[in-house]
């Protein structure tokens, strides 16, 4: 099984490299931060004795996109499964962000992200099954004030995750779309989890748990995974409660917790 992962160095790709090493499949690791590939890369051929190929790529600029694509095909590589997992987000209001800091989120989430899908599905393994993951959120699943864009950018891989696998489904090509609640994966979501009290709290996901579960429901040609009993309970709720009364609820909570973390003095 040759995987190729997005945002590999960064904390859920790094879950999901280990996971992947553990079943023993080869592996094409990339990311914007090459020592952090290249000590994951030692890290995993170590522990797990498999190939592993890493490659910094920032997914943003289509020529660095290119060298990368070269070096794959120079040595012929063909893949099983995709894990698009590099994303971005940054905390705060719409205006209260940078005007480029606001683009740069849907620059990586979105155009990046159809740009190595595009041509990975190009470079899969004729003749077997092949996988991709999109990487959304449980954001996506409502509106998110003070968290619209990043919210919206999730909300467009969840429907694009679904209306793809429709159209690839008689090639031969499962997609799945992951929905988790919060992540431990930098500092920042740390702080933005705690700032959230208990609902943060119950609502966090484990990393190595997610990686595990995602991969055994994609290869059971599964569509959708939202982890965790509470989170998939609050997905359906979303649907049924009309989506200007969840916008007002959100902002309530998020405007008291973004309050409590990025403006301490005031609390």
């Amino acid at each position: 099984m040759n995987v190729l992962i997005t945002g590999a160095a960064g904390g859920l790709g790094r879950a999901f490299a280990a996971e992947c090493g553990r079943r023993g499949y080869s592996l094409f690791l990339t990311d914007i931060n090459r020592e952090g590939l290249l000590c994951l890369q030692r890290g995993l051929e170590r522990q797990f004795n498999i190939t592993v190929t890493t490659k910094a790529c920032d997914l943003t600029n289509a020529e660095s996109v290119n060298d990368m694509l070269e070096l794959i095909d120079r040595h012929s590589i063909r893949f099983d499964m995709l894990l698009n997992i590099a994303g971005l987000d940054f905390e705060g209001s719409f205006m209260g962000r940078e005007r480029e800091k606001i683009i740069e989120i849907v620059t990586l989430n979105n155009a990046a992200t159809l740009r190595i899908t595009h041509a990975v599905i190009q470079r899969r393994r004729k003749g077997r099954c092949f996988t991709v993951v999109f990487v959304s959120s449980l954001a996506s699943m409502f509106p998110m004030p003070l968290k619209a864009t990043y919210a919206a950018s999730k909300r467009f891989l969840l429907d694009f995750a679904t209306s793809l696998r429709q159209e690839l489904k008689e090639q031969n090509v499962n997609v799945l779309a992951l929905c988790p609640g919060g992540m431990v994966t930098t500092r920042e979501s740390m702080e933005g989890i705690a700032a959230q009290g208990f609902w943060g709290e119950v609502t966090t996901n484990p990393l190595e748990t997610v990686a595990r579960k995602t991969l055994d429901r994609a290869l059971d040609g599964k569509g959708l995974y939202v982890p965790g009993s509470l989170n998939r309970t609050l997905s359906f709720l979303g649907k049924l409660i009309p989506r200007s009364i969840v916008a007002a609820v959100v902002y309530w909570r998020w405007n008291r917790a973004q309050n409590r973390w990025l403006n301490p003095a005031k609390e």
